[in-house]
């Protein structure tokens, strides 16, 4: 009885627990959060947690907290790896899309990556339960994507999505509401950050933050060669002297920077493509393959995966929001995707 009512009082919940971003969608308004899956805790005695700041907020702390303060990313490489941070986080986006009110019990759907195990799928289910959730299922984030890009899942026909989020790629050729082949690759955004952050200490004895590699990446880096001479300074701290550094970047070296984790992701696609059925791979060859995340709003990243495999290759219209829309979408119609969600 008590769980009935607090459902009348609950905004039922979509949310895409991502590596880089959260995002949350509530049942008859849309995405109603989008934040960095970032949480700052002070440690104290006897390494006792005190949650300071979740989100953006939290964000902007990465690399410049004292000793007592961490800013935490909980989610790594699409997985849960700090149960009890993912959990305080959960709680708080759960209150802040029901105007911060603690006495709510939603019912929600949460984004998870295909490959993931059995022991990470209870990790996440347990972490919703004990941030409030009175119910929790589960979708696979290629087919949230799917749905949310508005591919026809549920047709009997070959619809190829790929996913690049912050940690994790996902590549899927989805027919009947279901996966018929997939791949999940964990290089995505934060393995392109940390290839721009290697790549500018080695050339130039600068060490860097995630942030600023991140900027670069957002800024002057792209998949594929164009005639825009882009450049940027960047900072940071000098190797060798220990002193802060402004150094000139170019578009040319971070591209340079990005071929082994774009290869990796490219490599995902095309051994997607090799094992898909005929028929379906025919389909694909008429409606090309659509490209979703953050991860695919890098520059030039459609040309050159058009180059790989030949195919026509589409930005989706809201790249983002995919997985939490397609989410979202099947929280609305909970009884036509029911068949694609783990209870």
């Amino acid at each position: 009885m008590l769980n009935r009512f607090l459902g009348l009082i609950s905004r039922d919940l979509a949310i895409d627990l991502g590596t880089a971003n959260t995002l949350v969608f509530a049942k008859g308004e849309g995405v109603v959060c989008s934040e960095p899956s970032v949480v700052a805790v002070r440690v104290g005695e006897r390494g006792a947690q005190k949650v300071l700041a979740v989100g953006r907020e939290a964000k902007e702390m990465l690399g410049r907290t004292p000793s007592t303060i961490q800013a935490i990313r909980p989610i790594r490489d699409g997985v849960i790896a700090d149960f009890e941070v993912t959990e305080a986080m959960l709680r708080y986006f759960i209150r802040k899309a029901h105007d911060r009110s603690s006495f709510v019990r939603p019912r929600i759907i949460i984004a998870v990556p295909s490959n993931i195990t059995p022991v990470e799928k209870r990790a996440v289910r347990e972490s919703a339960e004990s941030a409030g959730a009175r119910e929790v299922y589960l979708i696979e984030e290629p087919v949230a994507s799917a749905i949310g890009a508005g591919l026809p899942v549920t047709e009997p026909s070959g619809n190829m999505i790929v996913d690049i989020g912050g940690g994790t790629t996902e590549v899927a050729v989805i027919s009947l509401g279901g996966i018929v082949q997939a791949r999940s690759v964990r290089v995505a955004g934060d393995k392109m950050d940390e290839a721009i952050a290697s790549h500018i200490k080695k050339k130039y004895n600068l060490l860097i933050g995630e942030q600023t590699a991140e900027q670069v990446k957002i800024e002057i880096g792209s998949a594929f060669p164009d005639d825009d001479p882009r450049e940027m300074e960047v900072k940071g701290r000098d190797l060798i002297d220990g002193v802060p550094k402004t150094v000139l970047v170019n578009a040319d070296e971070v591209r340079e920077a990005l071929a082994e984790p774009l290869a990796a992701m490219v490599e995902a696609v095309a051994l997607t493509l090799e094992k898909a059925p005929p028929e379906l791979s025919a389909d694909i060859v008429d409606r090309g393959i659509v490209l979703a995340g953050g991860g695919a709003l890098l520059r030039n990243l459609p040309a050159l995966l058009r180059e790989k495999t030949g195919l026509p290759v589409i930005l989706a219209e809201n790249p983002m929001h995919c997985v939490v829309l397609g989410a979202g979408k099947a929280l609305d119609e909970m009884e036509i995707f029911r068949e694609l969600l783990d209870y």
